[in-house]
């Protein structure tokens, strides 16, 4: 789930000038996920309406090696096409863009769906890696996925670890990226932040983190991966019925050999319990400056997100490019492309435009 805990603490403190800085760069505030306005000019025309659900699988997995990693993707639409990197996050999978693909296919895009690293079918090539989780070592498997498909720019959306992948990835290397569609905005923190308390009740919400941080709650995850990921489910989204078979399908990718050394390592990291790799040391203090966004981007929220996160007057002006903000209406929580694909797909092809 997002790195958000300096950016709660905004939440909670607040200041005058996000404030007002989000009144200045926020050019659309809200969108609903269920209007019939869905009409957007793509590569290949608009965005039809979608029921959420109604796709259940993609063409058959690819895989490819990709620096670390070889990597299990999903891909649609024409091999020359504008190229879409979706994202997901934790704990989700590929799946969370069933959806959104085959709409931004039909629209001229190339998308592509990565398995993040511990997920899926991506494995690591070697059995002496470090089964590290840490930002700046996802970042790098983007930048190594793009390099194995001769990718030099793309449009990266995402949410979750895969929004703070894309942040990243935008902010440190914006001439891969060209343009960026991020749910909860601006995710980018580092260990110090992770140091500090927050008031109670956000505190309350991290409650899995903690638990993360013993080996009781390492041993729990692995025993009970399915029934845990499907509570963060329910209390991320709590208004979103989703099916057995919709969790299911996700659930699968959580079986992978490294997912639970993935996950533990990532939310041990942020609070400054486990090492990161001292190869990715100058990349986390770059993020530590909290550096400027200046890629078109576009943010979205649920209006029903149960999961930490933002305030988007807490990170407009990291966002000095072409900007908007809309929040997506209809019960949406956490997991938004899958919860609200046509509101997500219809981002992609608009900020595409501007």
């Amino acid at each position: 789930m997002p790195d958000q805990i300096d950016h709660v603490r905004r939440r909670f403190l607040g200041t005058a000038a996000m404030t007002l800085a989000a009144a200045q760069f926020v050019a659309a505030p809200s969108a609903n996920a269920q209007s019939g306005d869905s009409g957007s000019p793509g590569v290949g025309g608009q965005i039809p309406a979608v029921k959420p659900g109604t796709h259940t699988s993609f063409s058959p997995l690819k895989q490819i090696d990709a620096g670390l990693l070889n990597v299990g993707y999903a891909e649609e639409g024409p091999s020359d096409g504008p190229v879409v990197i979706c994202l997901h996050g934790w704990p989700y999978d590929i799946y969370s863009y069933v959806d959104v693909a085959p709409l931004l296919a039909a629209a001229g895009y190339r998308v592509i769906i990565p398995y993040l690293r511990g997920y899926g079918t991506t494995r690591f090539l070697s059995g002496e890696t470090i089964r590290n989780g840490q930002p700046a070592a996802l970042a790098v498997d983007a930048i190594a996925f793009m390099d194995a498909l001769k990718i030099e720019t793309a449009i990266l959306a995402g949410y979750d670890w895969g929004a703070r992948t894309a942040d990243i990835v935008a902010a440190l290397w914006p001439e891969r990226v060209k343009a960026l569609v991020s749910v909860s905005g601006y995710l980018i923190s580092n260990q110090q932040a992770g140091k500090m308390p927050l008031p109670p009740r956000a505190e309350l919400q991290w409650w899995y983190q903690f638990y993360f941080a013993t080996e009781r709650g390492e041993a729990g995850y692995d025993a009970n991966r399915h029934d845990f990921a499907r509570l963060i489910w329910q209390l991320a989204s709590p208004k979103w019925n989703f099916d057995d078979a919709t969790f299911d399908r996700s659930a699968a990718a959580f079986e992978n050999d490294d997912h639970v050394a993935i996950v533990i390592h990532n939310y041990r990291w942020r609070m400054d319990l486990a090492k990161g790799e001292a190869k990715y040391d100058e990349i986390e203090k770059k993020l530590a400056e909290g550096p400027v966004i200046h890629v078109p981007t576009i943010t979205l929220e649920g209006d029903a997100n149960g999961a930490p996160h933002p305030d988007p007057a807490a990170y407009a002006k990291k966002f000095s490019g072409k900007y908007m903000h809309r929040l997506i209406e209809g019960g949406i929580g956490h997991n938004l492309p899958q919860e609200a694909p046509e509101a997500f797909a219809k981002a992609v092809v608009d900020i595409d435009a501007a």
